[in-house]
């Protein structure tokens, strides 16, 4: 029965099995031939009993009544009882037969079209489950895929970028702000008298120097010229010429109006002014070209894909379904020619990209050495005791030079408060950062400049990476050839597609 059973199902046969009676084909003829899924007959009513009369009591000239009667000699004899269960098996067997029938043969009927003459790109000449909303749905799903391959591919190179860039603008900040302590420590020390009106002079200038690398739009030479000409009027008031009193704010801005021309520093100021723009620059320069790189990956994770490219995906991946090849991957050859089609223009982003890490290399070199930025940044204090220094020296010519350029000295009745900056604090932190300096600058940036190096050729072989890691089936392994399902044999398409001068965009459109 069961053997018979699937063999019936298999071949999809509309008409049951002949009835065989559990007696032999001899004891009661086949019943005729009827539709394969014809109800069975219901069971007879039994008949009504008169009122009073108790439900299992036999009937008056029932067999029951006389088999009864007789000793239960008729229930030994007939055997109808046995034969009545065996009955009810077999159209319960052939009831669910006739069940299995028909799923299978709706299935065929409702999934299965005869050639999907509908469909746009999943035709095939085997019978097919697709409809056009299948196939509109499979190729928005096909382009979805990719993109999410092309974020997780580049997700280790995005963040390898993204941690470095933040991990710089932390250490930059670190750095500014330590410089601006040890500045304003040196007034503290060595200037206490002045130390309140320089400190503020110091943090405006170390202001622009964050606002300058963080991609402000400002000159060194201007904010580097702002500092010493805000700062001559109080080394003036308290050293070239101190008094009692502070000098008054109308006298204290044509001292700053004067500067440049007294020169009350010498050549510090210049010398300062190279030393921010060569160590300043290449750090900002690197911190934007690093952003720029995230940008860029974050555009070609999003691609817009062109018809032929969004069709030849949809064959690739999702057609092989309409045939019920659920697992089925595409072969090599034919995944790399789809794949390199679509990332056809990644082709001029490779160019550009490999010129990108070059230039990072070379700005890395050139943050180091001299005008490292930490060099310039940790010992300007030292380029502010020398123009202090110098200032001081040259304090009485000054004095001539300023009363002919602004007159005597205009003083107010107020004096300037003295230092309260916690040098102490501060201090500490200078020492451990200038102990730790190399380490969390310099190595980290060539550290991260020699894993940058390894995704040099990241865009060129993203087609390679993208077939051989997700996408294409194993070396071996049956595989979507596009139209059927195959060894995989495929690879060497690609390469004769190459010997013939086909390329991959060409490959796809014709996909």
């Amino acid at each position: 029965m069961r053997a018979e059973r699937g063999l019936w199902i298999f071949t999809l046969r509309r008409e049951p099995p002949p009835f065989i009676h559990p007696h032999g084909p001899r004891a009661r003829p086949p019943p005729p031939p009827g539709p394969a899924f014809a109800p069975l007959p219901s069971p007879p009513r039994p008949p009504i009993r008169p009122a009073g009369e108790r439900r299992g009591s036999p009937r008056p000239g029932s067999p029951r009544s006389a088999a009864q009667g007789a000793g239960g000699r008729g229930r030994r004899e007939d055997g109808g009882g046995g034969r009545r269960w065996l009955y009810r098996h077999v159209q319960q067997e052939i009831m669910k037969l006739s069940l299995d029938v028909a799923v299978a043969y709706l299935r065929r009927k409702l999934l299965f079209t005869e050639n999907g003459v509908d469909l746009q790109v999943c035709t095939s000449k085997n019978p097919t489950c697709c409809t056009k909303k299948m196939e509109e749905l499979y190729q928005t799903a096909a382009k979805q895929d990719i993109q999410q391959l092309l974020q997780t591919s580049s997700a280790t190179l995005k963040f390898l970028i993204s941690r470095n860039a933040a991990a710089f603008q932390e250490t930059f900040e670190t750095l500014i702000r330590l410089a601006e302590n040890y500045t304003s420590t040196l007034f503290c020390n060595a200037y206490r008298n002045m130390a309140a009106e320089a400190t503020t002079r110091v943090q405006e200038f170390f202001t622009d120097v964050g606002l300058f690398i963080f991609g402000t739009d400002i000159s060194t030479e201007e904010f580097v010229n702002r500092f010493f000409d805000t700062l001559f009027p109080v080394v003036y008031n308290h050293v070239i010429n101190p008094g009692l009193t502070d000098i008054s704010l109308e006298y204290a801005e044509c001292l700053r109006m004067a500067r440049r021309d007294i020169r009350p520093f010498g050549n510090v100021p210049k010398k300062a002014i190279g030393q921010m723009g060569r160590s300043l620059l290449p750090s900002r320069t690197f911190l934007q070209a690093l952003n720029l790189g995230i940008e860029v990956i974050n555009t070609t994770d999003h691609l817009h894909f062109s018809k032929d490219c969004s069709r030849a995906l949809l064959r690739m991946q999702y057609c092989p379904h309409c045939q019920g090849l659920t697992l089925s991957k595409p072969c090599m050859g034919y995944c790399l020619n789809v794949i390199r089609g679509c990332l056809a223009n990644m082709a001029e982003v490779d160019l550009h990209w490999r010129g990108y890490i070059q230039s990072l290399e070379e700005l890395s070199s050139a943050m180091s050495g001299t005008y490292d930025i930490e060099h310039v940044l940790l010992n300007f204090h030292s380029l502010v005791n020398d123009a202090l220094l110098q200032a001081h020296i040259n304090g009485p010519e000054l004095s001539e030079q300023v009363n002919k350029v602004c007159g005597p000295p205009v003083r107010k009745p107020t004096q300037s408060p003295g230092c309260s900056f916690d040098q102490n604090k501060d201090n500490q932190g200078l020492e451990m950062f200038s102990r730790d300096s190399e380490e969390t600058l310099s190595s980290r940036r060539k550290e991260f400049i020699s894993h940058l190096r390894l995704y040099r050729a990241f865009y060129g072989g993203l087609a390679d990476q993208l077939c051989g890691n997700e996408l294409a089936a194993a070396d071996g392994l049956p595989c979507w050839n596009g139209e059927d399902f195959v060894r995989s044999c495929c690879r060497a398409n690609h390469f004769l597609n190459m010997i013939n001068g086909i390329s991959d965009k060409q490959a796809v459109v014709e996909v």
